[in-house]
């Protein structure tokens, strides 16, 4: 069987056990998409947002992109944002990035990796703006983890100062931004304590 055939064939497992557990599942899944949640995360294949919440499909509207990065000009993010705020109705918005991030690393390597180094370019703003903070940091992964989190903390700022965020604030939407990092060390999700809602 070859690789793409059994991903068809784990589908078909997947798809025939939860019927079995509930003969309903898809109907109502199909019918109505409520999250919660929107979560903006990275790209990596490690770091899936519904697995490691624990939340079912239909219960987490999800944005990913390499190092999680809100750019405010990137109309991808842009039009997931919209939908989930003024469509969906999400109360919640987690902005979530991972230790021993790949994306992160490359921005900070010394290394031209192509049109990627663009897209990357906040991580370095980022890295010299905390520069003091970071080079008393003498172990090279735990300065990397560092700036994971600074990185997570100014994403969330730049959110916030979206237009849309701004604008549902303003009408007295219940929305909240929530930073978080994952550990691919030990599956952790951890909680850096610089939400932001409407004032």
């Amino acid at each position: 069987m070859t690789e793409l055939a059994q991903l068809l064939a784990h589908n078909r497992k997947w798809a025939h056990e939860r019927l079995a557990e509930d003969a309903d599942y898809f109907s109502r899944l199909s019918k109505l998409q409520e999250p919660d949640y929107l979560w903006i995360g990275c790209s990596d294949s490690r770091v899936p947002a519904n697995v490691i919440t624990g939340l079912q499909p239909g219960e987490v509207f999800v944005h990913r992109n390499v190092a999680n990065l809100v750019h405010r000009a990137d109309l991808n993010l842009l039009s997931v944002l919209e939908f989930a705020v003024e469509t969906l109705g999400v109360e919640h918005i987690i902005v979530c990035g991972h230790y021993g991030c790949g994306g992160l690393r490359a921005a900070i390597d010394g290394v031209r990796h192509g049109v990627i180094d663009h897209w990357l370019q906040p991580i370095r703003d980022i890295a010299e703006i905390h520069h003091q903070e970071l080079r008393l940091i003498e172990d090279g992964a735990a300065r990397e983890a560092r700036l994971c989190e600074l990185n997570v903390v100014a994403q969330t700022e730049s959110l916030a100062r979206t237009p849309i965020i701004q604008s549902a604030w303003a009408r007295g939407l219940r929305l909240s931004i929530h930073g978080w990092v994952y550990g691919l060390h030990d599956g952790l999700l951890r909680d850096l304590n610089c939400s932001l809602s409407r004032a």
